[in-house]
Parts: structure tokens; C-alpha cells; sequence
């Protein structure tokens, strides 16, 4: 019984002496399993390939999955906007799922692709950021955060090989240059920096042109989040996966706004007054507003 007291006692002043600012170093040092994507190899934690799943991909194909997500730079920050539907296969999974989440004071995440590990990844960086806070008594610099994300996406290549991808959209907004900005990833983790406005999932090509003839610069928060809910709707109209407002069930896009003020995260009474505004101007013009055509000069 003394034997394990000591061990315990030795173990918990190694915690209390450990200077890791990364939260998923320091459990990928003490406790490997509870990372995605992690197992023990023998004596030593390492990243490895996930276990074969029984069923294979017949498997996979039937775990909810979640799409569509877009952003926006406007003029005092960025926002963020997803649908919330979720697939398994040919059916509708879930019809209110959240896929727009807070990270941190200053920064927003969206995920796309199976729905679980979107929501471990969600939890362990917003983990992530506060204990690197807590350890350096500073935050991270926006593109930290998106570093730090990458470096998480990439420990998940084994499972994305087999299937269970995630990716997400990540927004934030820049203390050091007054701006919002937007970072974008593939399944290996590669962090891309993106301009304007960008979308992710199933219907983000849907949702991309749309915000191609919506989007002008320095946009009013106010104009970016209706021309988004605007994208989300024609991401809706030609993606099965993509699921527009829902009227009957009070069922509307989940809206985040992050700006010098921090994260805000619209109320549902705010978001259905937008997604009602995109429905009424639809009744009316069912392919959505046009773009005005400007000649040179």
C-alpha cells in the first residue's frame, strides 16, 4: 500500500512540475489514450494508425457527418455561420446538430466531416488555449492558434486515412492588426490562410458562389452575416447534406460574430430574423439576389 501511495505521490508532482504550454503534448507524455488518434506502442506513447473498424467504410459512411460552414471578413472582424443538419449516408441524421463553436475569447471554429471527432477536436483545443494561457500568463497570437490547430489535425491522419476525417474552419480576430482572418486546413493539417471569405464541406461550392456575387469589401457585420445566411441557403437548395432554415421547427443557422469586443454568438431570436429576411426575399426571387454588374472606368 506505501509502494502505491509514493507512486501516486511521484506521478502527481511530475504533473505539478511539468512546464508543457501544449495541452496535447502534455497528455500525449502522460496519458496517450485519451488523445485522438493515440494508442500505446509498447512502453512508449506514440501516434498511430487507428485499429481496423468492424464494418469498414460501410461503417463509416453511416456516422453522422456534418457540412456546411462559411465565413466572412467584415468590417470590424469576422463571422462564422453554419447549417445544422448531419448525414448518415442517405439520411438525415440530426436536424439541429451545432457545428460553430467559441475557442477562445478572440477566435471561432466550424467542423466539418464526422461529427464525433469534429467534437472531441472542439473540446481539446478550446482545452488547448486556455492551458497554454494558464501556463505562459499570455494567449497564443492568432496565427498560433491556428498553428496549434494544425498540429492537432495532423495527429488525426491515421484516422482521415480510414475514413474519419475532420476538417475545420477557423476564424479569429487580430488583436495585432484590428482585422479578422480566416484559416482553412486539409486532412494532413496544412494550415491555409484565406481572403475575403471562404466555405467548407459539402456544399461549400454552393455556398462559395454564392458569396462570390454577395461579398464586397469592408462589409458592414450587419451585411456579411446576411450574405452568408444568403450562401448557406443556396448551399441548402443544391446539397442533399446542407440543410436551409426550418420555419416549422425553429430551426436556423448558428451565427458567431467575433470582433475587438470578443466572441458573440448570435441568439436564436436574432439568427431566425435573419434566415426569415433570406425566405421572405426568396418567396420573391427564388434563385436569391443578383449581383450588380460594375463596368471599368
Amino acid at each position: 500500500m506505501g509502494g502505491d501511495v509514493g507512486g501516486t505521490a511521484r506521478q502527481q508532482a511530475a504533473f505539478m512540475a511539468a512546464r508543457i504550454s501544449s495541452f496535447t503534448d502534455f497528455l500525449a507524455c502522460y496519458a496517450p489514450d485519451l488523445l485522438p488518434g493515440f494508442r500505446l506502442s509498447g512502453s512508449l506513447p506514440s501516434r498511430s494508425w487507428l485499429p481496423e473498424l468492424p464494418g469498414g467504410s460501410d461503417v463509416i459512411k453511416n456516422l453522422p457527418h456534418a457540412t456546411t460552414i462559411v465565413a466572412a471578413a467584415c468590417e470590424h472582424g469576422v463571422m462564422l455561420a453554419g447549417d445544422r443538419r448531419s448525414t448518415a449516408g442517405n439520411m438525415i441524421a440530426k436536424r439541429d446538430v451545432e457545428k460553430v463553436f467559441r475557442s477562445d475569447e478572440f477566435s471561432a471554429m466550424g467542423i466539418a466531416g464526422v461529427a464525433s471527432v469534429g467534437l472531441e477536436f472542439v473540446r481539446l483545443f478550446q482545452v488547448e488555449l486556455e492551458h497554454y494561457e494558464k501556463m505562459e500568463g499570455r494567449s497564443l497570437s492568432l496565427e498560433g492558434k491556428a498553428n496549434r490547430l494544425a498540429t492537432m489535425i495532423r495527429g488525426n491522419l491515421g484516422g482521415a486515412m480510414q475514413g474519419l476525417a475532420v476538417v475545420p474552419l477557423f476564424v479569429g480576430y487580430d488583436e495585432e492588426t484590428g482585422a479578422g482572418r480566416i484559416f482553412s486546413y486539409d486532412v494532413a493539417g496544412g494550415p491555409y490562410e484565406e481572403h475575403r471569405y471562404h466555405s467548407i464541406g459539402s456544399g461549400s461550392v454552393f455556398a462559395r458562389g454564392a458569396l462570390k456575387k454577395l461579398y464586397s469589401d469592408d462589409m458592414p457585420l450587419s451585411d456579411a452575416v446576411l450574405a452568408c445566411v444568403q450562401a448557406l441557403y443556396d448551399a441548402a437548395d443544391d446539397d442533399s447534406a446542407t440543410g436551409g432554415p426550418d420555419l416549422t421547427r425553429r430551426i436556423f443557422p448558428v451565427v458567431a460574430t467575433i470582433t475587438e469586443d470578443g466572441f458573440r454568438r448570435l441568439p436564436d431570436a436574432e439568427s431566425a430574423e435573419y434566415a426569415q429576411q433570406v425566405v421572405d426575399s426568396r418567396m420573391r426571387s427564388p434563385d436569391g439576389p443578383p449581383a450588380p454588374l460594375r463596368t471599368a472606368g
